[in-house]
């Protein structure tokens, strides 16, 4: 395996002369070690690097991160994390779960739980729900703010996705664009490009002509746009739809530019006005009483209101074209930060990759795109902060799955389950994630299944390999 700085930062190492030496051990003395096993060990380093001062090769590395920061505004992290509630911890990653220990350390932290289909990310895991004391972490909201899950329901026999197939494909087509530069020639009238934070945020004012033209479309790493079958089992009020199969049309992307530059802009004041120790750089943050925190905390509602917005603009144009009204639009976002009373007190709860699971709250976890999404209502659960997975959750990286599955297996895959794939690429291939029904087992006690999502016609970006470079994923 070869790893890269971007590697050895998600992994909770500073930026510093640092890396560079790691790189070097890491890339000439280990690079036959087994990935997994060499990605939890250097998780564990930068976590708890004095556990390996003696150690015969990361030694001279962990004596470095132990010396003390010249800063003397460094903010002390408590001794001992809060506990951290876990669901499907069998199958999470040691580097998420190190990542979550920092995250439940910091001063301001309130509760902490980590979700089934977890792994690694900046700051926060993806899959990782913390609650905090009057403050918010722009990387514990994550890069892409207000990623959603929309998913319209219609009265339409399911079987004409193979009668019609290519109108459907058409349709999906011409419906969104992906990419991570997407944008339309000819951008849709919406109010939300109108809004008056425009104005009044200063960063926001140089992002109006970018957010215009991104408007209705679906970035790149794993967002999609698919049509597939919704099956309803049994009544449920919440729903409200009678039990049979449906057509359904669903959804998966966020706020695009806006919410990256968002995200680039408060994480870097957030680290600048917020002094951590190395191992929780990534977890600075803003109190909502200063100016910067409270401009945050605007520009990312709006970012969840944008990226609401990309998804009308999305569906409203599907359901044109199949002159159909739908009998039902469930929706919900992660990668966001909510004001929630917990045990009686108010809280900020940041979601990175997690879904609202409120009593009786309705939400959509997708599976793979072969794999089923199930609709699914929240018991309200207090242990994990009213949360559940956002889906399945990453097994491998990006790189391990375009390494371990060619092209004619995933089209043998997408075959073997009656499932086309527009674009896609092999870095988003099926087996690159976790068992979905594993993770729905592990969080019974947090959401009920009242509905599934069967993917027949997939639309996702073109694939990392086919751009010829590398790429993060939307996840964040």
């Amino acid at each position: 395996m070869k790893m890269n700085g971007t590697t050895l930062k998600v992994l909770g190492f500073p930026e510093s002369p640092i890396m560079a030496a790691l790189l070097k051990i890491v890339n000439e003395e280990l690079k036959d070690h087994n990935e997994s096993e060499l990605t939890n060990e250097l998780s564990e380093l930068a976590a708890h690097p004095a556990k390996f001062i003696e150690h015969p090769v990361y030694g001279t590395i962990a004596k470095e991160l132990c010396k003390p920061s010249a800063d003397e505004d460094v903010i002390e992290l408590n001794n001992a994390p809060l506990q951290v509630n876990a669901y499907g911890a069998d199958f999470i990653e040691a580097g998420a779960f190190s990542q979550m220990h920092n995250a439940a350390r910091l001063p301001i932290s309130v509760a902490a739980a980590v979700m089934p289909d977890a792994h690694q990310g900046y700051g926060l895991p993806i899959g990782g729900v913390l609650a905090t004391k009057n403050a918010v972490i722009p990387y514990g909201v994550g890069v892409d703010i207000g990623c959603r899950m929309c998913l319209s329901i219609y009265e339409i026999n399911p079987l004409l996705l193979e009668e019609k197939k290519a109108f459907f494909t058409r349709e999906l087509g011409a419906a969104t664009l992906f990419g991570s530069g997407a944008g339309f020639k000819n951008p849709t009238a919406h109010e939300v490009i109108d809004h008056k934070l425009f104005n009044e945020i200063p960063l926001l004012k140089n992002l109006q002509s970018k957010a215009a033209v991104q408007l209705g479309t679906s970035g790149s790493g794993n967002h999609f746009a698919e049509f597939g079958v919704v099956t309803i089992t049994e009544y449920d009020p919440t729903v409200d739809l009678q039990p049979g199969t449906y057509l359904g049309f669903l959804t998966h992307s966020g706020s695009r530019g806006l919410g990256a530059n968002i995200a680039a802009h408060y994480t870097k004041i957030a680290k600048e006005t917020c002094k951590l120790p190395k191992e929780a750089v990534n977890l600075a943050w803003l109190s909502l009483d200063s100016e910067a925190g409270m401009e945050y905390w605007l520009a990312m509602n709006f970012a969840g209101d944008y990226a609401s917005a990309c998804h009308h603009v999305i569906h409203d144009k599907i359901a044109a074209q199949l002159k159909e009204t739908p009998l039902k639009r469930i929706e919900n976002h992660h990668n966001f930060a909510w004001k929630e009373i917990l045990n009686g007190e108010e809280v900020i709860v940041h979601r990175k990759g997690a879904t609202p699971a409120g009593k009786d709250v309705l939400g959509v976890i997708p599976g793979s795109m072969t794999a089923p999404g199930f609709i699914v209502k929240g018991k309200g659960e207090v242990n994990s902060i009213q949360s559940a997975s956002h889906g399945a959750g990453r097994l491998m990286s990006r790189t391990k799955a375009m390494e371990s599955i060619t092209h004619a297996e995933l089209k043998s895959i997408l075959t073997d389950h009656g499932v086309t794939l527009i674009g896609g690429g092999l870095d988003e291939a099926p087996h690159a994630y976790k068992n979905i029904h594993e993770v729905m087992n592990a969080q019974q006690e947090l959401v009920d299944v009242v509905g599934t999502f069967l993917p027949k016609i997939v639309k996702m970006d073109g694939g990392q390999q086919e751009r010829g470079r590398k790429k993060r994923g939307n996840e964040e």
